[in-house]
């Protein structure tokens, strides 16, 4: 097929004639008639909402804004504006007011639609900030609006009527939809500086949709849970790819509640970060740590037998009857009853963001719950390399997919070329010269191939940290080693200029409280409980065990335990859960100096 036919609403539209009745969104936990829209109902949905928009004087190109946490009428919204040939503007529902006024400025923003109260609340806020903003519409329908005027409900929208020229000119824009039409601005977090709106058009999401047919698994009526945030490039880009398969998507509105959907909704696949990823491995471990000697020689038989018929898998080893019938009963005995946490039928689980640990990769192996590794970022519509189920390897990032070209320049920084690398970024013609090299979008991170030509990812060029000896340490590596431990919820490294490695650790305040208890630990306040000597040498056992592999110039020598969290509000994190370590070091300086000595 060429690439005109795998336009993303071309595609939909024909899934949308298709499938009729059968379900492509849920909403999970969600009322109706959002609890489960049909193929046909979306088709309808995305359609009404192209008209009012363009009832409204959107003209071809202008831009919208989401600003809500994730549900069906999300991708409603997306598609019905895209049908309009607006440009979608996603906006993290957790942002403060200052981050989303920024975007909606810049942008030139003229509706934006917002989920709940809260986020209704800062629309009205940022039509009195913004000039270009001048209608909101609400996605719940219990939100009371301040101005029946200009706000409006998104179900409203549904039934208004529309005249015949409103009709029609739906039916030319959709006529003339073309792959070199810009199809969103989404703007990167920034760790530095103010955030930047990649451009990316229809021709990015094609491609990326006619690649990933070529690696994955996927196939029409697959449950697919979409729990990272549609605001990020890795859900939106793969919810569009879902739906141009014929996928069943499920939205869930509250991230915290994945262990509970997971169960319920039995998805084929779903995105995941490293994070999510840690979290299952460390309360794996920390229960079969708990359970009695020989439920613990069982798991440890279990796992070797597992990893050595991954390898069989894989084609790296040869197989036997013995190994096959010690796999079974590994299966029966531990491996179906992990899967069964995970809903018990996933055939494969993306997994991008940041670097996941080779242990952590190597359970999931173990236990056949296929994760695969990949790499990208928002100006390369994601991914660019990443593992298949037949070529998994631990630590990799996987090989580079067919219509993307990858090169490695100075100080083997990874350089990107192809149909699915970004236009520029909005309004900055200067970052954007300066973000390409002869054609090649250069990434700031560097990598290496191994003879096979799977990419692994060696350091964040702008990220490596300097020690006062000399040595060079990527503090994401440091981190992820440490973020594996079920008492730690956040980590972040100091390093740079220094003569050793310290750590300001977020504890995992649950676990910390029940192994306290359990240890008969006396505390007034959380406090206390972090400057109790028992739990100090608990952390320092522990981050010992987790650093085992790491160069002694690599190791955390001291740490100061927080107590509170890194977020958004404070200015410490990004809306991705990136560190924003000038900040951080900023706040909490006086704690850096004293790790130093001073």
């Amino acid at each position: 097929m060429s690439l005109e036919q795998y336009h993303p609403i071309r595609l939909i539209q024909e899934q949308s004639q298709k499938l009729g009745e059968a379900i492509a969104l849920e909403g999970y936990g969600m009322p109706a008639p959002w609890n489960k829209v049909s193929w046909e109902a979306f088709d309808q949905i995305s359609g009404d909402i192209a008209k009012a928009l363009i009832g409204f004087d959107l003209a071809v190109q202008d831009t919208v804004v989401i600003l809500s946490q994730n549900c069906p009428q999300w991708t409603c919204a997306d598609v019905g504006a895209l049908k309009a040939k607006a440009v979608v503007v996603p906006v993290y529902p957790t942002s403060t007011i200052e981050q989303a006024r920024y975007i909606v400025d810049d942008a030139g923003a003229k509706l934006i639609f917002v989920g709940d109260t809260t986020q209704y609340k800062m629309a009205c806020e940022l039509a009195d900030l913004c000039p270009s903003l001048t209608r909101i519409v609400v996605f719940d329908r219990e939100v009371k609006l301040v101005d029946n005027k200009l706000h409006c409900h998104f179900d409203s929208l549904l039934k208004l009527s529309h005249p015949a020229r409103i009709t029609d000119e739906l039916e030319q824009r959709l006529q003339q939809t073309s792959l070199d039409d810009l199809l969103t601005l989404i703007y990167t977090s920034g760790t530095t500086g103010d955030p930047k709106g990649v451009m990316l058009d229809c021709r990015n999401i094609a491609s990326m949709v006619r690649q990933h047919d070529t690696v994955l698994p996927f196939t029409q009526g697959d449950v697919s849970l979409a729990f990272l945030p549609l605001s990020h490039v890795f859900e939106r880009g793969w919810s569009f790819y879902v739906l141009c398969r014929g996928g069943h998507n499920v939205y869930l509105q509250d991230p915290m509640a994945v262990k509970e959907a997971i169960v319920d909704i039995k998805p084929h696949t779903l995105c995941v970060v490293p994070r999510f990823l840690e979290k299952v491995y460390s309360a794996v471990q920390d229960k079969v740590a708990k359970a009695p000697s020989t439920r613990q020689k069982l798991f440890a038989w279990a796992m070797a037998v597992g990893e050595r018929q991954f390898e069989v898998n894989q084609g790296n080893a040869q197989g036997s009857a013995w190994l096959s019938l010690q796999y079974k009963l590994a299966h029966k005995l531990v491996f179906s009853k992990l899967q069964q946490v995970l809903g018990g039928r996933l055939k494969f689980m993306p997994c991008g963001g940041a670097a996941l640990d080779q242990n952590v990769a190597s359970f999931f192996h173990a236990i056949d719950v296929p994760v695969l590794c990949g790499y990208g970022m928002t100006e390369t519509t994601a991914t660019v390399t990443c593992n298949t189920l037949n070529n998994r390897v631990a630590g990799s990032n996987g090989k580079i997919l067919p219509e993307v070209e990858i090169k490695l320049g100075n100080d083997n920084e990874i350089l990107v070329r192809g149909n699915t690398v970004m236009r520029g970024y909005y309004n900055r013609p200067q970052e954007t010269l300066e973000a390409f090299e002869d054609g090649w979008l250069k990434t700031g991170d560097a990598g290496q191939f191994d003879a096979h030509g799977n990419l692994f990812i060696t350091d964040r060029i702008k990220e490596l940290m300097k020690t006062s000896n000399g040595k060079y340490i990527a503090p994401q590596r440091v981190e992820g080693k440490v973020g594996c431990c079920p008492f730690i919820e956040q980590v972040a490294i100091i390093a740079d200029a220094k003569n050793y490695v310290t750590a300001l650790i977020v504890p995992a305040y649950e676990s910390l409280e029940a192994w306290a208890k359990d240890k008969g630990l006396r505390y007034e306040s959380p406090m206390e409980l972090l400057r109790h000597t028992y739990v100090v040498e608990h952390f320092e056992q522990r981050l010992k065990t987790l650093q085992a592999e790491l160069a002694g110039f690599e190791k955390i020598k001291k740490f100061t335990l927080l107590p509170e969290a890194f977020s958004m509000e404070a200015g410490l994190i990004t809306p991705t859960m990136k560190l924003r370590r000038k900040m951080i070091y900023h706040k909490y300086a006086s704690e850096i100096n004293a790790m130093y000595g001073k």
